[in-house]
């Protein structure tokens, strides 16, 4: 689950930790040209209560159909990182001239665009009425409009603007945005010095004749595009420079936002109080019941003719017999402990602060680099894990565990990447990027595991603390609750409780563009979803040995793994309750990375369940005496 949890975007750690700002603060003097770029427009999620998302598409914002003014000699792309390429960001140059302290107030037309045609005009509006946003960047910063948190009452800058208005009266006619408002507060740290610390756009539009005098004023008339004649747009914006006494390096805080603090901080007290009860509960069990069988085992005298065993013990001869299929589940197992060390990892950097706002894309790329480097933690744990399931095909075993999930992934990512393609999207992965990836899979990550798997075959399989009869006993009808399906959707249950507030914002920073920096509330939910599985994974693997069942291993990983079936049911839950997509790539889109963030989740989760369980159950077998 928390493998999820960390898949969140862009903004600031609002608990336990702290962020730096970044790379070096920019000081510009007074007429330097101050540089806007713009990003790819992207579906918004408006701050009503019950709004929805009516598209998961990115589109270049130099797509020719929405018609925006170009700069001379025609866009640049701007470099980015993989993990923002991956995030979909896509950044060009704009035609705005910027100056520092310039132009203060002066209403400027950017350009005039001829012969938009209804074909055009059609594009433009079914966008807007999709609440598509504008994303612009000015020193790092997102322009932002300035809205209150109805809550608490705090003013915030919600990232990006509206391409238009579809609200009524522009339900049936939207209204297209072509004059926008530019507020940039800056900071003097020395007279001669500033520093932007705050981008403000309020979009409006500006109807009537298109070719006359601009004047910037709101005519009430707004901009209705035809859809069955050919028009002009003019652009317009008016520039105003406001000083401020934010520093550089607190200018986000007004960007990162967190709405209702209350309800994370309720969910973690939950989560909190739900993961006591079961470490006392497992606790007791281990330490009095566990404990009086292994002294009542062990009282029995070994010399007796007759000794009878009962409950686990009964199982004794059989609990470390070869499960079916053990070369699928040591690859399990390791994938799972490689993403498990990423994550781990990658919430480290978050909360140290490495993982600023101001680098686009820096949790993506930190995560890609820290799966890449730790292939040799997933090989080593599927060879040990392997050898002491009692596997003999090494080699296989290394070689699957290097290729079978970045396979999976692959072609999810892939079929994905295609349907974005067929869309027109501009957040389908470059091919140089996917060329990136593979290298780095094949390069790095693969020849990793292979030495992991090296090291764990040298070490060997894991003692275990007793023998396994030659013939498998018989196995008695378990109860209902124990049967796998059962106890994987109840052992799920709570995990996912633990969680599911805080996995809310999660989806809502993934698919609809919200920003989310919470990483103390994150690494803080992440630790008690992860000690809620081991502990619910090991209280129903003592049931099951109890009932004499002894084919724990694949059941481990399925009751770990069973917050993954919980998130799936919350994801669709998501998508009825926030989502309204009209197209089919949308949902498509939505559905295919649903589904990948419940694999990488089962994975995860399923990992720590088993890994807890083959340590609970040596533990368990090595402190009894058997004859």
């Amino acid at each position: 689950m928390f493998s999820v949890l960390l898949l969140a975007a862009v903004a600031v750690c609002g608990a336990n930790a702290f962020y730096l700002p970044g790379a070096a603060p920019h000081n510009y003097h007074k007429g330097e040209k101050v540089d806007l770029f713009v990003n790819a427009l992207t579906p918004m999620l408006s701050s009503s209560d019950d709004a929805k998302l009516k598209s998961l598409i990115n589109y270049d914002y130099y797509n020719p159909k929405f018609r925006f003014c170009e700069p001379e000699g025609g866009p640049k792309k701007q470099p980015e990182s993989l993990g923002s390429i991956l995030f979909g960001d896509r950044i060009f140059n704009s035609p705005y001239d910027i100056r520092m302290l310039e132009n203060n107030g002066t209403c400027q037309t950017l350009c005039i665009v001829d012969e938009v045609t209804g074909e055009d005009a059609k594009f433009i509006n079914d966008r807007i009425r999709e609440d598509y946003a504008l994303n612009w960047l000015i020193d790092g910063l997102p322009a932002a409009e300035m809205k209150i948190d109805r809550r608490n009452g705090d003013l915030f800058f919600d990232m990006g603007f509206n391409l238009g208005n579809d609200d009524e009266p522009f339900h049936e006619a939207p209204a297209l945005n072509n004059h926008y408002e530019i507020v940039l507060r800056y900071h003097r740290p020395t007279p001669d010095d500033y520093r932007v610390v705050g981008v403000l756009v309020w979009p409006s539009s500006i109807g009537g004749p298109q070719e006359a005098a601009p004047t910037c004023a709101d005519t009430h008339t707004p901009l209705v595009l035809s859809e069955t004649e050919t028009q002009t747009i003019r652009y317009t914006y008016r520039l105003t420079w406001n000083e401020s006494d934010t520093p550089w390096a607190t200018r986000w805080d007004n960007y990162l936002h967190i709405f209702d603090p209350r309800i994370h901080w309720f969910s973690l007290i939950n989560s909190l109080v739900i993961v006591v009860f079961l470490c006392v509960m497992v606790s007791m069990i281990l330490l009095r019941t566990v404990s009086r069988d292994i002294s009542r085992y062990n009282a029995i005298d070994l010399s007796e003719d007759v000794q009878e065993d009962w409950g686990w013990k009964l199982v004794h001869g059989e609990v470390f017999r070869t499960p079916r299929f053990p070369m699928a589940l040591s690859v399990m197992v390791g994938n799972g402990a490689q993403l498990c060390a990423m994550v781990m990892v990658t919430l480290v950097f978050a909360l140290l602060g490495f993982l600023s706002p101001s680098n686009r894309g820096s949790l993506a790329t930190v995560m890609m680099v820290c799966w890449t480097l730790f292939g040799g933690v997933g090989g080593y744990v599927a060879s040990r894990s392997y050898a002491s399931l009692g596997g003999t095909e090494k080699r296989k075993n290394a070689f699957m565990t290097a290729t079978v999930l970045p396979t999976v992934v692959f072609i999810i990512v892939f079929l994905l990447n295609f349907f974005l393609l067929l869309a027109g999207s501009s957040g389908a992965v470059p091919f140089g990027t996917m060329l990136l990836i593979v290298v780095l899979w094949f390069g790095i990550s693969a020849p990793l595991s292979a030495i992991g798997a090296y090291f764990g075959s040298k070490h060997g399989a894991i003692q275990h603390p007793v023998r396994v009869n030659p013939i498998p006993r018989q196995i008695p009808p378990p109860p209902k609750y124990l049967r796998p399906w059962a106890a994987t959707l109840l052992s799920g249950l709570l995990p996912f409780g633990a969680a599911f507030v805080e996995l809310y914002f999660v989806l809502s920073s993934l698919f609809a563009s919200r920003a989310y920096y919470a990483f103390g509330f994150l690494a803080l939910t992440a630790a008690v979803v992860a000690l809620t599985t081991a502990t619910v994974t090991i209280l129903f693997t003592y049931f099951v040995l109890c009932a004499e069942e002894y084919r724990w291993h694949w059941r481990a990983f399925l009751t770990g793994g069973g917050s993954a079936f919980w998130l799936l049911a919350y994801g669709l839950f998501y998508w009825a309750s926030r989502l309204s997509l009209d197209s089919i790539s949308s949902v498509l889109l939505y559905l295919g990375y649903l589904f990948l963030l419940v694999i990488l989740d089962f994975l995860v989760t399923g990992t720590i369940g088993f890994l807890a369980s083959y340590w609970a159950v040596r533990r368990l077998y090595s402190a009894i005496r058997i004859d």
